[in-house]
């Protein structure tokens, strides 16, 4: 198996990770979903995106298929929602949860999508730009299969504002720097330029909203944080053994003293085609 582009993560191909890899990231998935602070962010970008019951929706980049769901309840019975992802391992996590409601599962490229010019009367896209190479190429797809007037509802991490307290500045700006360095420029500040993408693209009076999570315990910062999660193994980080123990050793510490704070930004742009 060939390793991903230095530029890619895991999650850009998850289906060519190895299947330990593959289950740890799905399960990630799933936690993610059911973390308080990424709910909070998908009741403002629902709440944005304005669904009416009988619309036509696109979750692109659905993954386990929570957020289509949660959609298909919103347009009901009478409506739909495409829910589209590039891995056929989430997609069919996500067939097997599916609740009964109107959505369609496929896999497909973001980037490329096999779907009809103004088809859609919405299109969610959830932190899936950072993990690709060309994001404006997939933001014109998007704009392509929505009908004019539709809305384009982009959500993504804005890595650069990562902040914490109750550690070390050493370690801390270790870890940041670590992950500075596995990913590009764009994908570590994906979420500040949603709306300048969407502008340049031509979309209508793109708003944006910054949502600020935040995260009080390690445990909690472990689910959407991959450098609080011990089961991200060390080669993530290029981090030598033993300045990855000492790493979590004060993680551990500063949670027993109750210190310990995370915060990141999350934007949510939603603009007219």
């Amino acid at each position: 198996m060939d390793p991903l582009p230095a530029e890619r993560t895991p999650f850009a191909d998850l289906d060519r990770m190895p299947p330990p890899v593959t289950s740890t990231l799905i399960d990630g998935l799933l936690g993610m979903d059911q973390h308080p602070e990424i709910r909070r962010v998908r009741a403002v970008a629902n709440d944005l995106l304005g669904v009416r019951r009988g619309q036509r929706l696109l979750d692109a980049g659905s993954g386990v298929g929570e957020v289509a769901r949660m959609l298909g309840e919103r347009v009901g019975g009478d409506g739909e929602v495409v829910a589209l992802d590039y891995s056929a391992a989430t997609t069919e996590v996500a067939r097997h949860r599916h609740d009964g409601g109107p959505v369609r599962y496929l896999t497909g490229d973001v980037a490329a999508l096999d779907l009809p010019d103004d088809h859609f009367d919405g299109v969610w896209c959830e932190r899936v730009l950072q993990h690709l190479t060309d994001p404006d190429g997939a933001i014109g797809e998007m704009i392509r299969v929505t009908r004019p007037g539709g809305r384009i509802c982009l959500i993504d991490t804005d890595w650069r504002s990562l902040a914490f307290d109750g550690l070390s500045a050493g370690l801390s700006d270790m870890m940041l720097r670590r992950m500075r360095d596995r990913l590009t420029a764009a994908q570590f500040d994906m979420g500040r330029t949603l709306r300048g993408r969407l502008v340049r693209a031509g979309v209508r009076d793109p708003g944006a909203t910054p949502v600020t999570c935040f995260f009080g315990t390690p445990e909690s910062a472990s689910v959407v944080l991959p450098m609080f999660n011990p089961r991200v193994p060390p080669t993530a980080w290029t981090l030598p053994e033993r300045t990855r123990d000492a790493w979590f050793a004060e993680v551990a510490a500063s949670g027993q003293r109750g210190d310990f704070l995370a915060a990141l930004t999350i934007w949510v742009v939603v603009g007219s085609v």
